[in-house]
């Protein structure tokens, strides 16, 4: 089975006002295609280990590799490069450019890459939609279109750079029952049938359960 993400003893101190021990050495791996929930009470950790894990926080003890190569201590052009082509996000708020169409939006992290023609990007963004069954979005103003509809465009976004691994901050945070159901059927379904790494950050007890594991986490350790 090999490994995608990796997180080797882990520890981050908040300095000011007083030092706090945030996170305590964390370890843990995640493999291909593996679909992982993060649990645990607000303030335990999980945002600030998820921040760590994307690459956007460097201000901690330990190692972080991803898909095998150390990624601590790399400058920050080339973490932004990683994070951009590696890693896929989504949030408990879509981000989404409301001036912008559908389409566009999820073209934008496949520009910033600057990897493929326009052409080939706005293909793929196209199958993207399809793929999540909202391609008749395509030319909408992003604006237009429901809170479900929008969080199924981030997620293909997400994918546009076809990442080695997914990562979320309660990615079903705002949304209703059918369509958290939604969100983690497509989850599921990238687990399966793509061998896509989900690595999320959750609330919601009965869509961890049904991961594939559960990373519980309390007071700034990993309890299993």
């Amino acid at each position: 089975m090999s490994t995608i993400l990796e997180a080797k003893h882990i520890n981050k101190y908040f300095r000011k006002p007083v030092s706090f021990h945030v996170l305590k050495d964390i370890s843990f791996k995640i493999n291909k295609g593996e679909f992982t929930s993060i649990m645990g009470k607000s303030g335990c950790g999980k945002s600030t280990l998820l921040y760590i894990l994307s690459t956007m926080d460097t201000e901690y003890d330990g190692e972080l590799l991803l898909n095998n190569r150390l990624i601590t201590g790399q400058s920050r052009d080339h973490l932004s490069y990683i994070r951009n082509k590696h890693i896929g996000f989504v949030f408990q708020f879509h981000y989404l450019l409301s001036e912008f169409s559908v389409l566009e939006n999820v073209m934008l992290p496949a520009k910033k890459l600057g990897e493929r023609s326009y052409q080939e990007i706005e293909h793929d963004a196209f199958n993207k939609l399809k793929m999540l069954n909202i391609e008749h979005l395509a030319k909408k103003k992003a604006s237009r279109v429901s809170g479900g509809e929008k969080q199924r465009i981030a997620i293909a976004r997400a994918l546009i750079n076809n990442p080695s691994i997914i990562m979320g901050d309660e990615p079903t945070g705002n949304l209703d029952s059918y369509n958290s159901e939604n969100v983690f059927n497509i989850f599921k379904q990238l687990s399966e049938e793509q061998g896509l790494s989900l690595l999320i950050v959750t609330h919601d007890e009965d869509f961890a359960n049904r991961t594939h594991r559960i990373i519980t986490m309390e007071d700034g350790r990993i309890l299993r």
